[in-house]
């Protein structure tokens, strides 16, 4: 088994191209080897502001738009694997088992933010998706030394692949 990514493109803001898909799976065996995790899957899914914006309103209680959310499989609740995945036998309950958690990323914002950073949109969206793979492994940056932790894995990672600013 290995760490596979299975995408899902539900925007039109920014053309998804299999370069930049073949870009985040590299990132994403980078970070997995980066942390010694050698088998899941990553689901990943392109949306728009006003996407993220309803999902950030309804999962983490904050009414505006975000750049990237995670949602880990082994921190689901019922509720949320019923919203996520809806099972209709058992052979798809073994791929869930497998599953280490969704990554969403608003295409919209990771344009904004590429703008203001002065880098490249594929820089951003590398980022992002980085960013949103160490949260699913239990990584946070809720104060300042664990986000030093996090933002150094992420430019470690993104350095290793040829994304720097």
């Amino acid at each position: 088994m290995s760490v596979t990514l299975e995408w899902n493109n539900e925007q039109d803001k920014y053309p998804i191209s299999p370069g930049l898909i073949a870009k985040l799976e590299e990132l994403l065996q980078e970070a997995a080897k980066l942390e010694s995790v050698t088998e899941g899957e990553v689901a990943l899914t392109f949306v728009d502001n006003e996407d993220i914006h309803e999902l950030n309103r309804d999962y983490r209680g904050i009414d505006r738009p975000t750049d990237v959310l995670s949602f880990a499989q082994h921190e689901s609740t019922d509720e949320e694997l019923d919203i996520l995945y809806e099972v209709e036998d058992e052979s798809e309950l073994a791929q869930i088992g497998d599953m280490l958690g969704d990554i969403i990323i608003s295409v919209e914002r990771a344009q904004e933010q590429a703008e203001e950073f002065g880098h490249s949109i594929e820089r951003e969206l590398g980022f992002l998706f980085v960013h949103g793979f160490l949260h699913l492994l239990g990584y946070d940056h809720q104060d300042e030394a664990s986000e030093k932790v996090m933002m150094d894995k992420q430019e470690l990672v993104l350095q290793k692949i040829g994304l720097t600013r």
